[in-house]
C-alpha cells in the first residue's frame, strides 16, 4: 500500500515524482536525514565517523537522536522546508546494526504517512530485517556495496561483526557479499533499491563493472559512484579525478543507470540537496558511537 495520496502513482511513479535522489525532479524535492543509528557492524578503511557542525560528508552528524527527537526534527525540518518529501536514516552508523531504526520508521509512518521512508545500510543485516522494513513502510533503500569479490572487499573492509563473531578474512568478506546481494533481492520486492559504491583508486576501481552487474542482477535499479574522501586508513590515497570517475560511470552504465548528482550528504542533513540545504546543530544529544 502506498500512503500519502500516492496510490494512483504506484511505487515507481511515487519515487520518480517525490524522491530527490531516485526521482526525476531534482532540485525541487527535499529530504530530512535522522541521525539515530549509533552502531556499526563493519569497519571500512575509508570511514571516519565524527560529530561536528562543519563537515559536509557522510558519517558526520551533530549528535545521535532518540525516537522522540527524530519525530520532533521532522516537524522542525518541514517548517524550514515544506518541500521535504522523504525521511531517511543514513547514519552516522549503520541503520540496521540494531533494531532501533525500525521503531523510528514505524512512528514516522504513523504520524507522517505522506513521507517516503528511505534507508541507507551496508546490507549485512538487510536479509534479517527486510520483512520488518516492508511492514513499517520503507520504500527506498540504498545499500553500500564496495565490491562483489572477496579480494576487493577485504581491501576495503577490515572487520565484519556478525552473530557474535568477528571476521577479518575471506570468509567474512564472502559473508558480507552474500548477504548484501540477498538483501538487495529481498528489498527490491517492496522498495526501490540504489547501490552506493565508493570509488577508491588502486583498490576497487577495476571492479566497478563487475559490481554493477552483480547488484543489477540482484534487483538494484540505480548506482551512485562516490569519489573517495581520503581519510582514516585511506588518507594517503589520492581522490579519483574527473577522468577516473567518468571511466567508472561508463563501466557501471553497461549494466545499470548511474546517479550523477550526489551531494555526499551528512547524516543529519535536511532540505533540498544542493539548493536549500543544511543541518541542525543538536545540542544536548548523545555523541557516542558503538560497534555492534
Amino acid at each position: 500500500m502506498i500512503d500519502g495520496g500516492g496510490e494512483s502513482l504506484g511505487l515507481d511513479g511515487l519515487i520518480k515524482e517525490r524522491h530527490p535522489c531516485f526521482g526525476e525532479k531534482r532540485g525541487k524535492n527535499g529530504r530530512v536525514h535522522l541521525p539515530v543509528a549509533s552502531a556499526c557492524n563493519i569497519s571500512c578503511r575509508f570511514c571516519r565517523r565524527a560529530f561536528n557542525g562543519s563537515e559536509d560528508r557522510p558519517g558526520v552528524a551533530s549528535g545521535i537522536m532518540n525516537a522522540d527527537q527524530a519525530l520532533a526534527r521532522i516537524g522542525e525540518a518541514l517548517e524550514f522546508c515544506p518541500e521535504i518529501t522523504v525521511a531517511g536514516i543514513a547514519g552516522p552508523g549503520d541503520a540496521l546494526a540494531d533494531a532501533g531504526a525500525l521503531e523510528v520508521f514505524r512512528r514516522i509512518h504513523e504520524r507522517y504517512p505522506e513521507l517516503i521512508l528511505c534507508m541507507s545500510t551496508n546490507g549485512l543485516m538487510l536479509p534479517s530485517y527486510a520483512r520488518d522494513l516492508n511492514n513499517v513502510g520503507v520504500r527506498a533503500v540504498t545499500v553500500t556495496v564496495n565490491g562483489t569479490n572477496s579480494e576487493t572487499v577485504q581491501r576495503v573492509v577490515s572487520e565484519i561483526r556478525f552473530a557474535g563473531n568477528v571476521y577479518k578474512d575471506s570468509y567474512g568478506a564472502e559473508l558480507l557479499i552474500k548477504r548484501q546481494l540477498e538483501g538487495i533481492r529481498l528489498a527490491s520486492e517492496f522498495a526501490k533499491v540504489k547501490v552506493n559504491i565508493v570509488l577508491i583508486p588502486g583498490v576497487n576501481d577495476d571492479a566497478i563493472g563487475e559490481t554493477a552487474r552483480s547488484v543489477a542482477e540482484a534487483g538494484a535499479e540505480l548506482m551512485n559512484i562516490i569519489p573517495l574522501i581520503p581519510q582514516h586508513e585511506f588518507a594517503g590515497i589520492i581522490a579519483p579525478d574527473c577522468q577516473a570517475i567518468q571511466k567508472a560511470r561508463e563501466a557501471a552504465e553497461a549494466h545499470i543507470p548511474v546517479f550523477r548528482h550526489c551531494c555526499r550528504c551528512r547524516a543529519d542533513a535536511f532540505g533540498i540537496p544542493g539548493v536549500k540545504d543544511g543541518a541542525f546543530l543538536t545540542a544536548g544529544q548523545s555523541d557516542t558511537f558503538s560497534h555492534g
